[in-house]
């Protein structure tokens, strides 16, 4: 995993004031990392489109466009010339080796966006709208400076440029993991910026997950049974067929024993238990999905409120007030996974504040972190193209999903990948970390067509997976 912080700014200033590298030094280093992205990937002579702006980010360009000179076929575009002190150093330097600077956008084997960078806040200026449209017509590999012209801290605006790789300076910022700039960052790589990231980086409460965390439940000991892998007891309440999936993708993560807790009497598959009680062994229990109102309140008092055990809750149970008063039990391992909707729904419940939906996506860092602030010990699970787990001020991303999980079904399959390393004895934050990832990870496995894949599919990936 990754450090990521909000901002840059005070790392940066670090560097100027502790370490006595200046602005010039960073900025070749930023340049030098991005002209190594291209010299790796594309071969000489390769066309080369750099479009800066008039601040820093735009400097960083023009040092590209310097670097790469005499290697690749280099077109430098300067829509609004140069404002900046070290801009105007580097368009200086620059010039005198003859760098091709044009004025008519064409096509090229890579476009360079280092026109804004961080810091946006505003809507571009129409201007900037029909260059960004333009760059966004060309069929070349596109690399964004930093982070896309369009992309702000505050989310998407209107327009952005979409890039297939964003080149980040120095660290990771939070604003690359929003899921409204999903689309448009494209792939995310660090670019170092003279010094190690040791260095450069300080503490962080925020970290990006990458594939090589996940750690799966996988049994070396020999000398175990059934009851050495814990029992899951998953309700399976009016939609049955929730429960069953998730009770399936309990089974097939490590769970020793998994028993449907039902209502009456269904037909589950041969290797799941069901029962109308809890049983008396179980480890962890699930609840929510599919659930309805199958279960009355004496039952629910007796096998989920006032049990101490490890506990999931999803879906249908942020819909009820009496399955929420479990948030604020300390004494037990508490996962909760909502998606944005669910979780609108569940903190008006708690506080009477109303959110939007649209509001909890912009603010997907602030909102976990208020609830947070609220319930430290529970673990949420704000799902979302960019999932994001937080519990005891530490948050980490999960940036590795796709759209292939964008169906009914999907979120079944995390709460019985959650629930069966609850009742292996992973805390509540290591058993959201490593569903998740696991997830994410036989979701990408899958070879079918992206719209094809079932819940199924997905458990049966996960049962293919391997230890990176």
């Amino acid at each position: 995993m990754q450090k990521v912080f909000q901002s840059c700014y005070e790392l940066d200033r670090k560097c100027y004031e502790k370490y006595e590298l200046s602005e010039d030094i960073l900025m070749e280093h930023a340049a030098a990392g991005m002209a190594n992205y291209i010299r790796q990937n594309f071969d000489t002579r390769s066309k080369v489109l750099i479009v800066a702006g008039t601040g820093n980010n735009g400097a960083d360009g023009i040092v590209l466009a310097r670097q790469l000179h005499g290697d690749y076929d280099v077109q430098l575009h300067l829509p609004f010339g140069v404002n900046t002190p070290m801009a105007k150093v580097q368009l200086e330097r620059t010039l005198k080796l003859d760098v091709k600077v044009v004025e008519i956008l064409e096509d090229a084997d890579v476009i360079v966006d280092a026109l804004l960078g961080a810091g946006l806040n505003k809507p571009l200026k129409d201007e900037m709208v029909h260059i960004i449209q333009k760059l966004n017509s060309f069929k070349g590999h596109k690399i964004a400076c930093d982070i896309p012209t369009g992309v702000s801290a505050e989310g998407l605006l209107p327009l952005a440029f979409h890039s297939d790789v964003t080149l980040t300076m120095g660290a990771r910022t939070e604003s690359l993991y929003l899921d409204e700039n999903k689309d448009v960052v494209g792939e995310i790589t660090c670019i170092n910026l003279g010094l190690s990231s040791d260095i450069y980086e300080e503490e962080s409460q925020c970290y990006v997950l990458e594939k090589n965390d996940l750690t799966l439940p996988t049994r070396t000991k020999h000398n175990s049974h059934k009851g050495s892998f814990g029992h899951a007891a998953i309700f399976c309440g009016e939609k049955e067929g929730a429960g069953i999936i998730a009770g399936t993708a309990a089974t097939h993560f490590g769970a020793g024993l998994t028993t449907l807790v039902v209502h009456e009497k269904i037909a589950p598959p041969a290797y799941l238990m069901h029962a109308t009680v809890v049983p008396k062994n179980a480890s962890a229990l699930a609840i929510g999905m599919g659930l309805g109102g199958h279960f009355d309140s004496e039952f629910l008092e007796k096998y989920v409120l006032a049990s101490h055990l490890p506990i999931l809750l999803d879906a249908d149970a942020f819909l009820s007030p009496e399955l929420l008063s479990i948030l604020g039990q300390t004494d037990r391992e508490i996962v909760i996974t909502p998606h944005p909707k669910e979780f609108v729904i569940m903190w008006k419940l708690l506080t009477g504040e109303v959110l939007t939906v649209t509001e909890v996506q912009s603010k997907r860092f602030e909102t976990v972190r208020m609830f947070n602030t609220k319930y430290p010990h529970v673990t949420l699970v704000l799902k979302g193209a960019n999932t994001l787990i937080m519990q005891e001020e530490k948050l980490y991303i999960n940036p590795l999903g796709c759209a292939k999980l964008s169906k009914g079904g999907s979120g079944d399959v995390l709460s019985g990948l959650i629930v069966a390393l609850l009742a292996q004895g992973y805390t509540g934050l290591e058993a959201a970390i490593h569903g998740s990832l696991a997830l994410v990870e036989a979701a990408n496995n899958y070879k079918g067509a992206s719209y094809a894949m079932l819940p199924t599919d997905i458990i049966d990936e996960v049962a293919q997976l391997e230890d990176v």
